[in-house]
């Protein structure tokens, strides 16, 4: 339909999300209603990997999925038994803010969610006492940058959405306002 303007999540939060939080939990002030305030996602290298093609082949497919350069996070310290050395490099770690936030959020919840197999919906159990809500992935082909013919090894991915609200029910209205496909 030519000159139909669709709303993105920014905008649904702000006219849609805001009222129905404040009406339910009795905010008076906009600034008290639960928001989301970033979003963080992490990929583990497994200790085990000499192989420096599998954190070369990780950076690039989190590069593709957020649009940021990934921050190696480095081992404090030295854990024999799983074969870590203090500074050696054990996982990937970009935080997303603002606009970048809300259109990673929107491309999960609009794309990759209907791409996993055999997707049943999102358990509430994974939100903290906080209201932050954690999602693991096994595999990263489910976002639509990432092709599965290029990757050389699959790996998973860890996504958590930090909120400001002060409970779990909190977020997790706030998140199903949002449009997050949850287990009824």
């Amino acid at each position: 339909m030519p000159g139909a303007t669709t709303m993105n999540l920014q905008e649904h939060y702000q006219k849609a999300v805001i009222p129905a939080l404040q009406e339910q939990f009795g905010y008076r002030n906009i600034l008290a209603t639960p928001k989301v305030v970033k979003i963080v996602a992490n990929v583990g290298i497994s200790s085990g990997t000499k192989d420096p093609k599998v954190l070369e082949t990780a950076k690039e497919t989190l590069r593709l999925i957020t649009g940021q350069q990934p921050v190696e996070r480095k081992a404090k310290k030295s854990i024999s038994n799983f074969k870590i050395r203090q500074g050696q490099t054990v996982g990937l770690m970009v935080t997303l803010r603002g606009k970048r936030m809300y259109n990673f959020l929107e491309k999960m919840i609009n794309f990759t969610f209907p791409r996993v197999r055999d997707f049943r919906g999102l358990t509430a159990s994974s939100f903290d006492a906080r209201g932050n809500f954690t999602i693991g992935l096994k595999e990263a082909v489910a976002f639509p940058e990432v092709k599965a013919g290029e990757l050389e090894r699959q790996h998973g991915l860890e996504v958590t959405i930090v909120t400001t609200a002060k409970k779990k029910e909190e977020g997790v209205r706030l998140l199903t306002l949002m449009g997050m496909p949850f287990r009824s």
